[in-house]
């Protein structure tokens, strides 16, 4: 399948119809389960700080009202569409239900590059989105509660909530419409880190488990073990840190820019205060730098962890990955085809459904 082609949404239903036929529900059923409940699509317009008006394209997806409040994260990358964000919202759903948290799924998305506005176009920008989700009825702490996602953090988490209650004055639980807030506002305590720690518990549970780990020729434990992580956000930043700490050998961390590589480890914090002082992974001081992040991937190593993108391993760089367990440390990064290849060469895949259930918080 090309990419022009892909569907990411089509790749979750292919996902769900292969799990269905090991169920005994009704067909209708399992219909409804997988539609997407709510679609909004929304065009609105801001000022940039040179007077000009953009248009501003944004969605917000719930999958499922099963369990209210819907709940999933904003990002905001220039790649976002609606297919995306629908494949992000069932995922929610799914996820929310492996881990008995009883919530429907949802996820938002605004289709702007972060990085080519001001601090107060991306406030300007935020505001007007979470008012006109507001006004739609999209948010609120019994109907539809977002959080942080690809592109946004507590300070975005922030200005919603301030949006929010400006609008709702006197709502009594008006501080639940969102989560991932900074502590000072009530946020909770570990939500940073909460998925990545989520990401090294799965791991190391499947590394806990001797039998598997006798299959793949790898000793029991994370101890010692070659990581390769690919995205040093909040999920792969807190994952790798976890991971370096239990004694595993970080050897490659990769992001958009490039990747750096040292057979004998890397110091995670390190590299990420390389990367926020220069503005770049490439050239930290004993590594190896690489051009391309995609082939940090293909290295040779014993887990891999993609915790940036979706559809990063696909059909055609799946048979070059050497890892023996693959991490779903983001939504969605392995395509079907992908999953497929790995299946037949007996890679380890534990998937992003269980392993980043931790930023259900």
């Amino acid at each position: 399948m090309s990419e022009k082609h892909y569907s990411f949404f089509g790749a979750v239903e292919r996902s769900f119809d292969k799990a269905a036929k090991f169920t005994k529900w009704d067909s209708g059923l399992l219909n409804q389960i997988r539609q997407c409940n709510s679609v909004l699509q929304l065009k609105f317009p801001i000022k940039r700080d040179n007077g000009e008006i953009e248009v501003i394209e944004a969605y917000r997806v719930q999958h499922s009202h099963h369990k209210t409040p819907c709940k999933g994260g904003i990002r905001f990358a220039a790649e976002v569409n609606q297919d995306e964000v629908m494949a992000l919202a069932a995922l929610m759903t799914y996820k929310c239900t492996i881990v008995n948290v009883p919530f429907g799924g949802g996820k938002g998305g605004i289709k702007i590059d972060p990085k080519k506005y001001s601090v107060g176009e991306l406030e300007r920008i935020t505001r007007r989105y979470t008012s006109e989700l507001i006004k739609k009825n999209f948010i609120g702490p019994g109907t539809d509660v977002p959080a942080p996602d690809y592109g946004t953090g507590e300070r975005e988490m922030s200005w919603i909530l301030d949006t929010y209650v400006s609008m709702r004055p006197g709502e009594v639980d008006a501080a639940g419409c969102v989560t991932g807030k900074p502590i000072t506002q009530g946020g909770v305590r570990g939500r940073r880190e909460a998925t990545g720690l989520g990401v090294f518990y799965g791991t190391r549970e499947v590394c806990n488990i001797p039998d598997l780990m006798q299959k793949l020729g790898l000793p029991v434990g994370i101890e010692g073990k070659r990581v390769v992580v690919q995205g040093l956000g909040n999920v792969g930043y807190w994952a790798a840190h976890f991971f370096q700490k239990a004694g595993a050998n970080v050897i490659a961390l990769a992001e958009f820019e490039g990747a750096v590589y040292n057979e004998k480890g890397l110091d995670v914090e390190a590299v990420f205060q390389h990367r926020k002082k220069t503005g770049s992974i490439l050239n930290f001081p004993g590594a190896t730098s690489i051009k391309n992040s995609k082939e940090a991937l293909e290295l040779d190593c014993d887990i891999l962890i993609p915790a940036a993108l979706e559809n990063v391993i696909d059909g055609e760089n799946a048979p070059r990955i050497k890892a023996k367990i693959i991490g779903e440390g983001a939504n969605g990064p392995l395509t079907p085809e992908a999953d497929e290849v790995f299946a037949k060469k007996g890679t380890v895949v534990i998937p992003d459904m269980y392993l980043n259930a931790g930023g259900v918080t």
